[in-house]
């Protein structure tokens, strides 16, 4: 049996099978955390944009864009994926270098609008999707991340996943619908290594490819059912001539071990790589008890995505400043967080950020590069104008799994994020729709404003 048949098999015999509270309960965290990530995104480039050169895939269809615009389904997925990508707040799979949500959640929205299914269809098809997904991407390891984009190559399966789930396809269809996928399957780290549109795309575009192979095969698309294990397949190929996956563990406890239940939710609006850096400098900070102008240096060592994909010494523009360790760990002294204000013009140009800055040294470590991706660490030290120093590693990240967020955090975070955008009725009354979502009957609602 070739890995694709594998997962649809599973996927197809968990249908009639009940959803177990502590998976209901994460799928709903993951679903909540979706939204709060795509409402800042929606009133900003590049969903904005794509909003008016699709326009003659507006206003028709009965899937929704964030603030209620109707839209085909493959339009709505791509824009409102690229929208929950944009400000750098959605969720993460740590073991595969993966944002989930953007992609998965756009998809399965979208399509479950579009055929009128339940919040408990969605639920489960979320559920499918993350489970398929994250395994695939857990199995390409950091040899797929050196050049692909995780987030944009990983996230078509979990966008095919959900949506095949929600047409209710059969064993074959689902697998040929993964199969199919497999090839549409694209996203460079090069795209955001200067400052662009094209990073958040990457998730827009792994939803509507995922919509698009599960509709295909859903009208009997076959696509070639060994793709991840053949000789010239993904598992080789798109591992830059490194050995192939272990799809074997891959699919070893499906339905057993539901990685839903192990996501990392974003506690800075910024690339998460920096996240360690940040959480260690803050405990220093608030342990030594010194204002900025009382730091001499601050030295960051850090595994070596964080190096690759967050190291912009000198950010002027949003995307720059978003990926720049050394300003995020600045701001997060200067104004006390990284959230989506740090990244507005006057913040990314403040004289004492920028001051601050200048005193930050980054450099590769490796034993905690040796432990990456499983362990996201930041080994942080102080010098101080009166000759103190200290040293802090930040062993996780607050978020991770194993420092999660609260319930109550997750609302918190929700509602600073939507607010603005929808205004405080509104968003707590969706808030609520979104913990009671296997009660919804008529998805629509979910985005109207």
């Amino acid at each position: 049996m070739y890995v694709v048949e594998t997962f649809a098999q599973w996927a197809v015999a968990y249908r009639p099978q009940a959803i177990t509270p502590e998976v209901a309960h994460h799928a709903k965290r993951a679903i909540i955390d979706w939204t709060a990530a795509l409402y800042p995104g929606a009133v900003l480039a590049p969903a904005t944009m794509f909003e008016t050169a699709l326009a003659e895939e507006m206003d028709h269809g009965k899937a929704r864009l964030a603030l209620g615009r109707t839209a085909t389904t493959r339009a709505a997925a791509f824009i409102n994926g690229s929208a929950a990508h944009t400000a750098e707040v959605d969720d993460i799979f740590r073991d595969g270098i993966y944002h989930p949500g953007a992609p998965t959640i756009a998809a399965a929205l979208a399509l479950a609008q579009t055929v009128g299914a339940s919040g408990a269809d969605l639920m489960r098809a979320v559920i499918v999707g993350y489970e398929i997904s994250t395994r695939i991407g857990a199995s390409m390891g950091r040899e797929h991340y050196k050049y692909f984009h995780n987030t944009g190559t990983i996230g078509c399966f979990g966008a095919a996943a959900a949506a095949a789930e929600l047409l209710k396809l059969d064993a074959h269809q689902f697998a040929n619908a993964l199969a199919t996928v497999a090839t549409f399957s694209a996203a460079l780290q090069q795209a955001f290594r200067m400052d662009s549109h094209s990073k958040p795309l990457h998730a827009g575009r792994a939803a509507e490819a995922g919509v698009t192979a599960a509709l295909g095969a859903q009208q009997g698309l076959q696509g070639s059912l060994d793709v991840l294990e053949g000789d010239a397949g993904y598992g080789k190929a798109l591992r830059h001539g490194n050995t192939a996956p272990d799809w074997a563990a891959a699919v070893a406890t499906l339905g057993r071990d539901f990685r839903i239940n192990r996501m990392t939710f974003k506690n800075h609006a910024c690339c998460g790589h920096s996240f360690a850096a940040i959480d260690g400098a803050q405990h220093l900070y608030k342990k030594l008890g010194v204002s900025p102008e009382q730091i001499k240096r601050i030295h960051l060592g850090a595994y070596r995505a964080t190096l690759d994909v967050a190291g912009y010494d000198q950010p002027h523009t949003p995307a720059e400043a978003r990926f720049s360790v050394k300003y995020c760990v600045a701001t997060a002294l200067t104004h006390g967080n990284v959230r989506l204000a740090a990244f507005e013009p006057d913040r990314i140009e403040n004289s004492a950020t920028r001051t601050l800055m200048a005193k930050i040294e980054l450099t590769l470590d490796p034993e905690l590069d040796a432990a990456f991706p499983k362990q996201r660490a930041a080994r942080v030290t102080f010098e101080t104008t009166d000759g103190r120093s200290e040293t802090w590693l930040q062993p996780t990240r607050k978020g991770d799994p194993d420092a999660p967020l609260t319930d109550t955090d997750l609302e918190d975070k929700f509602l600073e994020l939507v607010v603005p955008v929808l205004g405080d009725a509104r968003s707590k009354a969706l808030l609520a729709q979104l913990w009671a979502l296997e009660q919804q009957v008529d998805l629509g609602t979910l985005c109207s404003r």
